[in-house]
């Protein structure tokens, strides 16, 4: 995994200092995604600079890497990890080509030379890269499926400028933090999620996941290449389920290629339990040492443990049960209340946005701890988005809130404005329009049954919101310690499969995720099988609360602190009051109740503190 940035300019020669010293700058700013090696490429109308975390090939994979064929000259800036890389290598063998090394960087640029644009309908893997073509003077750049490796890009004074964060952008000259009524409504309507395509800085633009583009003299053309496609689904329960488990084992098996120490995030659910069942497999069947696994705890968490609807049980015995099983070296990182306070900064600049709070700095300080000794994990993320495994999927309340059922808590949101600003933003109608704009694009077949259409719609959101807020985490959380995070069940060709099959099988016997536990069985322990859903785990240390009530309480004692600009200072006060317990349900997802609340507010003055964007209403 990587950092990439560049830009390109078609009417003023780039080959000069001044552009080589601001394309350093901007890659200074992301030196935390690829801290092994640094590579730049540089001519008159483009500038490229690579950050390399080294996971295969280290000599043969150095970025940026240029190949010359036919009469031209490509060059690629990449972040990723293509899980086709033999296949495709193959391919392009009984084409001609030759291979110097056993990068997937190699396969990808070579890929792109004979398949050109379609070269996006050959690909598996997670990767964001741009390849640029001297001869037509273009160029190419592209997301993965689900948007799992991020590409920011703006235009500026005929500059088409991108990076994997947006802190790089803001490093060249002219292009500023600016945040207007959509940027606002995003933070505040919909944060930590977020519009597909939108920065949330003005003038700052995503490349959506599954998109590719091409930028020449002409222009930016952007398009689509995969959807999920609505289709009947005729195969029998029994194939259903071979189906099913032939793609979730193969996947987890191509995502174990590394050549560097690799390993698994064990919570003892189901979702990581499976993962971490096939990989222990795979490194036994192939003569590997132990598979080793890393799992997240907190001080004095069992003994301040509280059962809720979201999270009914603590992680420890189920560990347990799969360490044992599976005859993994397991190692628990256990962190303190301080340590996730102090974590909160580095969480936002990580994002570039106040995020998830302490969900977020427990995962930044979770992958630091195991990068000391591994640079690559296998997780269980997607699984709920991908087989229905949320509790809104079945709660009432959530079903018929009419928006996102992760976040109905509407009027809360709004009042949390500045009331000079809530005069001129109303939340409530651009949640309406961005909830309406999402169920537009689901396909509903006739034969669908009622339950399906509607928990395709549900699975639609999830997939496409809440989902890609949690791949934003990951991806952000981990590249800041140079870790990389892979997520087997984001396979794009089983959520294919998936989506398409009926709800009363994708639910089995009422449960969640009750397809998925039916074919795990007869293999994995039923006592892991049978576990409710429970959600990475956060602290239930009251200590925790206290620390942020005591950051934020500090926060509003200066009267001129920024967040008092964009915020409701009374309404903030009123939350400090009650500990936070007016948000006694989770405000987002599963977990963000009150202590969480207070964190995201003192990461929202944080945000305004470090980036001090200019506030256009």
């Amino acid at each position: 995994m990587c950092g990439i940035l560049g830009f390109v300019n078609f009417k003023e020669d780039l080959y000069t200092k001044t552009y080589e010293e601001i394309l350093n700058n901007m890659a200074d700013k992301i030196i935390k995604r690829g801290p092994d090696e640094n590579g730049c490429y540089i001519n008159n109308r483009v500038l490229f600079a690579h950050k390399r975390l080294i996971v295969v090939d280290p000599d043969g994979g150095k970025q940026p890497m240029t190949f010359k064929f036919q009469d031209n000259t490509y060059t690629i800036v990449y972040n990723g990890q293509l899980y086709n890389t033999n296949e495709l290598r193959n391919e392009l063998k009984e084409l001609n080509f030759s291979f110097d090394g056993h990068s997937d960087t190699e396969v990808l640029l070579k890929s792109y030379i004979h398949f050109g644009n379609e070269v996006v309908n050959k690909l598996n893997g997670i990767f964001a890269f741009a390849i640029w073509n001297e001869k037509k003077q273009e160029l190419f750049f592209a997301r993965d499926h689900f948007g799992i490796k991020p590409f920011y890009y703006t235009v500026h004074d005929n500059n088409f400028i991108f990076a994997s964060e947006v802190k790089a952008l803001f490093k060249f000259p002219g292009v500023c933090p600016k945040i207007d009524k959509n940027g606002i409504s995003e933070l505040f309507g919909l944060g930590p999620c977020h519009t597909s395509g939108n920065g949330i800085f003005k003038d700052i633009f995503e490349l959506k996941g599954a998109h590719f583009g091409i930028y020449n003299k002409n222009g930016i053309s952007i398009k689509r290449y995969w959807k999920l496609t609505s289709k009947t689904h005729n195969d029998s329960f029994g194939k259903t389920c071979e189906t099913v488990k032939f793609l979730l084992e193969d996947s987890i098996q191509r995502q174990l290629v590394s050549d560097v120490p690799l390993c698994t995030f064990l919570s003892g659910g189901l979702d990581s339990s499976i993962i971490t069942l096939y990989a222990s497999n795979y490194c036994k069947e192939h003569g590997k040492e132990p598979l080793n696994t890393f799992s997240v705890d907190y001080v004095d968490n069992d003994k301040n443990f509280q059962k809720t609807d979201f999270q009914p049980n603590s992680d420890n015995f189920y560990i347990d049960i799969m360490q044992k099983k599976c005859g993994t070296n397991h190692k628990t990182i256990l962190l303190d209340t301080p340590e996730l306070a102090d974590a909160l900064e580095d969480a936002m600049i990580a994002r570039d946005f106040p995020g998830m709070a302490d969900v977020d700095s427990s995962l930044l300080l979770f992958c630091k701890n195991v990068k000391k000794e591994a640079s690559v994990s296998l997780t269980g993320e997607c699984a709920d988005e991908i087989f229905g495994g949320y509790p809104w999927f079945f709660r009432e309340d959530a079903l018929n809130s009419n928006t996102f059922p992760w976040s109905i808590a509407l009027k809360e949101r709004q009042e949390l404005l500045n009331p000079n600003i809530s005069k001129e933003i109303n939340l409530k109608d651009y949640i309406d329009f961005r909830y309406k704009e999402s169920l537009s694009e689901v396909e509903i077949l006739d034969c669908d049954s009622t339950e399906t259409a509607e928990k395709r719609k549900i699975s639609y959101l999830t997939l496409n919101w809440f989902m890609q807020t949690l791949l934003d985490r990951s991806d952000r959380m981990g590249m800041y310690n140079g870790f990389e995070i892979r997520v087997p069940f984001c396979d794009y060709r089983l959520a294919e499969y998936v989506w398409n099959i009926p709800w009363e099988l994708k639910a089995l016997n009422g449960r969640e995720k009750g397809l998925l536990r039916y074919i795990m069985k007869d293999i994995l322990p039923s006592e892991i099988v049978d576990r409710k859903k429970s959600p990475y785990p956060k602290t239930w240390n009251p200590k925790y609360t206290a620390k942020v009530k005591e950051m934020l309480n500090n926060i509003m004692c200066n009267k001129n602190a920024p967040i008092s600009n964009l915020l409701n200072r009374d309404y903030i006060l009123e939350i400090l009051e009650t500990d936070g317990k007016s948000f006694t349900r989770p405000w987002f997802g599963q977990l963000m109740t009150g202590p969480q609340l207070m964190a995201y507010l003192c990461q929202v003055n944080m945000w305004l503190e470090k980036y001090q964007p200019k506030i256009e209403l």
